[in-house]
């Protein structure tokens, strides 16, 4: 499977450059780059959170696993 973003030659972008030159005007696009970086930012915070989220989750679940199976001892023979 080939996605699309890594398939972009040179030219392309040479040409989305010149269109975002063109559509938006050189003054603007310093603040959209800032807002695109805030935005990237924010994204990779969230992910980091999330994922901080997820481990904590998984390590209350482990915890409480081991403490049921000490709680519980060695199994016996019947």
């Amino acid at each position: 499977m080939t996605f699309l973003f890594f398939s972009i030659s040179g030219g392309e972008i040479v040409i989305v450059v010149l269109f975002v030159l063109i559509f938006f005007g050189a003054d603007k696009i310093p603040g959209f780059a800032r807002g695109l970086g805030r935005t990237i930012r924010q994204v990779k915070e969230a992910t980091g959170e999330i994922q901080r989220d997820i481990q904590n989750s998984v390590d209350d679940v482990k915890r409480d696993l081991d403490s049921e199976r000490h709680k519980d001892g060695p199994p016996r023979d019947s």
